[in-house]
């Protein structure tokens, strides 16, 4: 699947009528991609693992695209990206194990998008053999961690204080898992 991902495209309508295409991040999309972060505010960069504003971080992203490594969806509505979904493939003792991270511009979250690019992000999971997907949520996010049970994810663990941010106040993150594959030993 991972060799035929460049070719994955899907249409997505919002319930006000717009329609998203969602697809694979491809070279030719490094400043929209830079587009859809500059914007940002202190308020949503506290929550990122990197300052992800930095239009030479971003650029690396795309400059270094490796589908086996990183699998970027974006979702685009005329022309330009709005919402960005990852799988994180493991190595090794891990390599059956993806983990999952999404943005979506301000206009558009709390509009199914979300929902839409993580049903994306867990059909191309199955495809690629993947049995778990893991997402690591600040604990405080009620509806976000509730989104994400929504569609099938389980709370496994909360790590007190597994975030710290710039100036130094942790947050408590909640560890949920999807269950791609039934175990072996089930039936």
């Amino acid at each position: 699947m991972l060799n035929q991902i460049g070719k994955y495209r899907q249409i997505v309508t919002l319930a006000d009528g717009t329609r998203v295409l969602l697809r694979p991040l491809l070279p030719e999309d490094k400043q929209a991609l830079v587009a859809l972060f500059e914007p940002l505010g202190q308020e949503d960069i506290k929550w990122m693992r990197s300052d992800i504003r930095s239009p030479e971080l971003v650029s690396s992203w795309v400059d270094h695209l490796d589908y086996k490594k990183v699998l970027p969806l974006v979702a685009i509505v005329n022309d330009r990206i709005v919402g960005d979904a990852t799988l994180h493939f493991r190595p090794g003792p891990a390599r059956h194990i993806a983990d999952v991270r999404i943005f979506l511009s301000r206009e558009f979250r709390r509009r199914g998008l979300g929902a839409a690019m993580l049903r994306a992000l867990i059909d191309v999971a199955r495809k690629c053999g993947l049995q778990q997907l893991v997402a690591e949520i600040v604990a405080s996010q009620d509806k976000v961690i509730s989104a994400f049970e929504q569609l099938g994810f389980e709370l496994r663990a909360t790590f007190p204080d597994y975030f710290m941010m710039a100036d130094g106040e942790t947050h408590d993150v909640a560890v949920l898992i999807l269950r791609l594959a039934q175990r072996r030993d089930e039936f």
